[in-house]
Order: C-alpha cells, then structure tokens, then sequence
C-alpha cells in the first residue's frame, strides 16, 4: 500500500496562496517591459502547468514557445481581423469603451505561449462520458502557469480574439491539436489592485447570493 505521508501546508502558507490567486491580473501589451524572460523562469512557469490536475491522468495538453517576432505578427493579424469583428457586438454604450482597451500583448510581451489539448487515441479514465474533461484538464495547466506567473510577478494575459484554425497553421500544430489559449508573458511595470475590466465598469463582481446554491437550483 501507498504511503499517505504527502506534504501537509500551514495557515500561513494557505494564506499567501490565497493572496496569489485574489492578485492574479489579465495584463495587457501596455503592460509589460522590454526583458526577456529567463529560461529557468519559464521552466517554472511549465512545471506548475505539468503539475495540474487531468482526467485520468492523461496530461492532454502541449505548449509552444513563440519569441520569434514574425510568427508573433503573424498572430497579431489574425487578432486584428477577428477583434474588428467583434466591436459591433458589443451594446452602443460599450462600443467607445471596447475600442479603447488594448486586449492583447502579442507583440509586446516577450514571450507567447500557445497551449494546445491533444486528444488521446485511447479512451481516457473518467472522459468516456463528458468528452470535454479532456479541455477542462488543458484549461486547469493554463490556470497553474497564470497563478506561478503572479507568484513570480509575472505578466500573464490570455488572448482569447483570435482565429484558432489560423493559429493552427501559423504554428503548424498537428490536425487533431485543438487551440486552448494563447498567452502573453512578460515582466510588467505593475500590477492593478483590481480586475482592470472592473476597474473600468465593464463588468461588476458576482455575489455569491446570485452563484451558489444548495442541493439543487
């Protein structure tokens, strides 16, 4: 039998982990500053991702390094074209604020992170029925690696405006890689005490009175 002697965390240590995740921010390309960002800090930033949880321990997830200026132009245009489309969604009243925000820093981070769920050949423990598990365990990496960041004051933001397909082909993933996110990370000049997009009133926080019911809705 498997012995159950695993780490035990004190209050304190709780404390600051509760700290990381309530000042982890979405930083924006008019955050971050011209340094690279050192390989052994990278590899931490990996480590914590290789380190969550999966669905059946099947670790679906593989990540591309993108400091290659062209490339990251590449990407930028698709951002282009695809954030041009999104602006007439919006409500007039958000429309002024929507063309303002700067929504990505692809060029002005020093480092890109494309993060990918490979699906398994073989059937997963515990995604026989809710397929998408397999996306949540990738989505979980992508958490690890953002807290790590905040906790090494790191930038981190996740660009989410983007043609996925066309991402694919730039970065000529495998046919079968499905586009989870794509990341900025660099070193930044700050962080904001509060959600920039709070800040801002675009959106208010939730209650838990409106969130979390018991027993059933």
């Amino acid at each position: 039998m498997h012995s159950l002697n695993g780490k035990l965390f004190t209050a304190e240590e709780a404390t600051v982990l509760h700290d990381i995740i309530c000042n982890r921010r979405d930083v924006r390309g008019n955050r971050f500053l011209d340094r690279p960002v050192e390989d052994s800090v990278v590899q931490q930033l990996l480590d914590a991702a290789f380190h969550a949880p999966s669905v059946g321990f099947s670790q679906p997830w593989e990540f591309v390094l993108i400091k290659a200026p062209g490339i990251k132009q590449q990407v930028k245009e698709s951002f282009m074209v695809e954030n041009e489309k999104a602006a007439p969604v919006f409500e007039t009243e958000k429309q002024a604020t929507y063309t303002r925000l700067k929504l990505e820093g692809i060029m002005e981070a020093p480092l890109n992170i494309a993060v990918f769920y490979k699906p398994s050949p073989q059937p997963v423990l515990g995604q026989t029925s809710m397929d998408e598990a397999g996306l949540y365990s990738v989505v979980c990496a992508v958490q690890n690696l953002w807290l790590m960041a905040r906790a090494l004051n790191l930038g981190m933001g996740w660009v989410s405006i983007l043609d996925a397909e066309k991402v694919k082909r730039i970065l000529k993933a495998p046919e079968n890689n499905k586009l989870v996110a794509y990341l900025c990370v660099g070193y930044t000049d700050g962080f904001y005490t509060q959600p920039e997009l709070e800040l801002l009133q675009w959106e208010k926080r939730k209650t838990r009175e409106t969130t979390i019911f018991y027993e059933s809705y």
